[in-house]
């Protein structure tokens, strides 16, 4: 989907395809260096991670294992609580393994927090973090993300995965969300 096509539901389009594009190919590099002759099982986080690990992954020049896990952070309302469920375990045993999960956007940082905790617990020899996009100014913990994509504005963001009410995730670029969308 192409932002012009829903543009009265947009007030911005804060990144491109193009940018993001040339993002995760930057990370990729990054990554590829770090972990040069260590095996990557590469974690992602339904649903709005499946744009970056799939475009991360194909960046990615050595091979890779992956798979996917569903987390929900639930309460009232529509904040995280930190108080998780996991909806989709994995189906790969992680003890010994070089473990990166692809993360689309860290808001809070309540549910990545656990979701770490919980992969260190299960034996990875190592947890690292690679996250498209973060809102500092929404952190509610300190979660140390190793490769981050761009730092944006506390706005509702939608695009590359990310949704409201699921829809828009087909959306190329992100963008910020119209409130007379969601108000």
């Amino acid at each position: 989907m192409d932002a012009r096509e829903i543009e009265a539901d947009l007030t911005e389009v804060l990144i491109t395809e193009a940018e993001i594009h040339a993002k995760l190919a930057e990370l990729a590099r990054q990554i590829e260096a770090d972990y040069e002759g260590r095996p990557i099982l590469l974690v992602g986080v339904l649903k709005g991670a499946v744009m970056v690990m799939a475009d991360l992954a194909r960046e990615l020049r050595a091979h890779i294992e992956m798979d996917w896990m569903a987390v929900s952070s639930y309460g009232a309302g529509t904040k995280s609580t930190g108080v998780v469920r996991i909806l989709k375990d994995l189906d790969t045993d992680v003890t010994g393994r070089h473990v990166l999960i692809a993360e689309d956007i860290i808001d809070s940082g309540l549910t990545l927090s656990w979701l770490r905790e919980n992969l260190e617990t299960r034996g990875a020899a190592s947890v690292e973090i690679c996250a498209l996009l973060r809102k500092p100014d929404a952190a509610k913990v300190e979660v140390d993300v190793k490769y981050v994509g761009f730092e944006i504005p506390n706005q509702f963001v939608v695009g590359y995965g990310l949704d409201y009410a699921e829809k828009y995730r087909n959306l190329r670029d992100v963008a910020v969300l119209a409130p007379h969308v969601y108000s």
